[in-house]
């Protein structure tokens, strides 16, 4: 990236949708512009958790205003994110289509653990260092995020299934705020938070934090009310809770400080706070002005300086589950040098792609952890459902798929699911990462031969110097097998 260049993140809420542009200078992140939009995605859940076609109307229109925003921004500078109410929708796949057609830029959906992460992010890098750890909150739509960390570094990251949108459909669905709705919201709140309650005590903080626009206006009703100082005490929210019952209903409540668009959503964000507050013992916290948005820019501006922790996180894999590295670093060279063959004539020159594959190939071998039968497919069972930070979803997804094909039969039907535009660069990713593990068989760090790869369409040829495979009947016995694999996926594998 280059000095005073523009970058964008767009959080896709489970009740608004935000986008922060900002300008890279010395390594760190200048705000430009911030926009925000209600857009109540999670209220267009239907009973069968499907998007209703209103709400993803609604939801086209905020980004066609966002893209005109961001016109001009490279597309590489941009980050776009779902969260809760996206990793839900039985439909999400399809809305994610149309969204991305009108924002012109790729949407990722982000784990609970890796929207954590990330918030936590954002909110490091908006407070001055304490010298101590951190306990960060995010109160979302849908979910809730809860976080404990030290420095730039989240430690704990847990995402609960809670959210202001979420409880106001539970608890206060006809707008009417009761005194027994309120007790049944913080106890389901504090109810969610025990799971976690043990861990977090023990680990311990010296600084509670809070975060989102939920946080937020609670603190600013708390402060304009003459409550606190500064940010939020659980005593001001005893008051504020005992106020609202008073009103008796949304449309009643009159806080100072509260906005007319936060009241839909204020009783059910107070009471997860207060279930938090209670259940963790928590007195007083303060707000940040960081959030998901944030930690989504110094997550982006990190993969551009050579910080990009998906690369930890693989790492991390593979010595948790004692990968063989000698290995995975002779399989990785040489996919490597097999994609360099042929990316240009089989357009695989994206860099998405071609991160999948070195990842894929470092990780193919961690199934063995499980047991060696079928080893591929528990590895890509593992990568599909790991939480590895940094991750979208999508990538995941994408990287557990050649896990499962690189060896075996190919995946097909797994294959089919993906868009048209994605299948086939998956496809042609993993006959690469095959060739590569068969022509590593042996493990064996006797170095392979000059060899040329060379594609024409759906025909691979693969040659070798003369005599070569006469001598190494085992390789070619492997790449006759391999012949049969590329042709039940439409390609012919020539050996030479």
């Amino acid at each position: 990236m280059r000095q005073g260049e523009q970058l964008a993140a767009i959080d896709l809420g489970s009740n608004s949708f935000h986008m922060v542009v900002a300008r890279q200078d010395q390594g760190e992140v200048r705000l430009l512009e911030g926009l925000s939009e209600k857009v109540q995605l999670g209220s267009g859940l239907d009973s069968d958790n499907r998007l209703d076609e209103e709400t993803q109307q609604r939801a086209l229109e905020c980004l066609a205003r966002f893209a005109q925003r961001i016109t001009g921004v490279r597309r590489g500078n941009v980050r776009v994110v779902g969260t809760n109410t996206l990793r839900m929708a039985r439909n999400a796949k399809a809305f994610i289509a149309r969204a991305e057609q009108v924002l012109g830029h790729d949407i990722e959906v982000v784990a609970g653990r890796e929207e954590a992460r990330l918030i936590y992010l954002g909110v490091a890098h908006s407070l001055a260092a304490n010298g101590g750890s951190r306990l960060v909150v995010d109160i979302g739509g849908g979910s809730s995020e809860l976080i404990i960390g030290e420095g730039f570094e989240a430690v704990e990251t847990e995402s609960l299934h809670m959210g202001c949108v979420s409880f106001r459909q539970r608890f206060f669905a006809d707008g009417r705020i009761t005194e027994s709705g309120m007790a049944r919201a913080v106890t389901a709140a504090r109810q969610e938070v025990l799971s976690i309650e043990a861990n977090y005590r023990r680990m311990g903080w010296t600084q509670a934090v809070g975060a989102s626009g939920t946080i937020k206006a609670i603190a600013q009703v708390c402060e304009e009310g003459g409550l606190t100082d500064q940010g939020i005490t659980v005593e001001a929210l005893e008051k504020i809770a005992r106020k609202a019952v008073k009103a008796g209903s949304v449309d009643a409540l009159s806080l100072k400080g509260l906005r007319e668009d936060r009241k839909p959503i204020f009783a059910s964000g107070l009471a997860i706070l207060l279930g938090i507050f209670r259940q963790l013992g928590i007195t007083h916290m303060t707000v940040s002005a960081g959030a998901l948005r944030e930690g989504l820019l110094y997550d982006l501006l990190g993969r551009f300086t050579h910080e990009d922790v998906r690369e930890r996180s693989v790492q991390a894999v593979m010595d948790r589950y004692r990968v063989e590295p000698a290995q995975a670093r002779r399989v990785h060279d040489t996919v490597m040098t097999l994609h360099r063959s042929v990316a240009d004539q089989w357009s695989l020159n994206d860099e998405a792609l071609l991160d999948t594959l070195r990842w894929a190939a470092l990780l193919h071998e961690v199934g063995l952890t499980v047991s060696h039968s079928q080893f591929h497919k528990h590895g890509a069972y593992m990568l599909s459902n790991a939480d590895l930070p940094g991750f979208s979803r999508q990538e995941q997804a994408a990287v557990a798929l050649l896990v499962r094909g690189h060896r075996r039969k190919l995946p097909l039907s797994a294959l089919s699911e993906w868009d048209d535009e994605e299948r086939e660069p998956l496809l042609r990713l993993c006959l690469l990462l095959r060739l590569a593990c068969r022509l590593h068989h042996a493990r064996s760090d006797e170095p392979l031969p000059p060899l040329t790869l060379a594609v024409d369409g759906e025909v691979v040829t693969l040659s070798f110097p003369p005599g070569w495979l006469a001598e190494h009947p085992l390789t070619q016995a492997d790449l006759e097998q391999e012949q049969e694999f590329f042709q039940s996926s439409g390609y012919r594998l020539v050996v030479t």
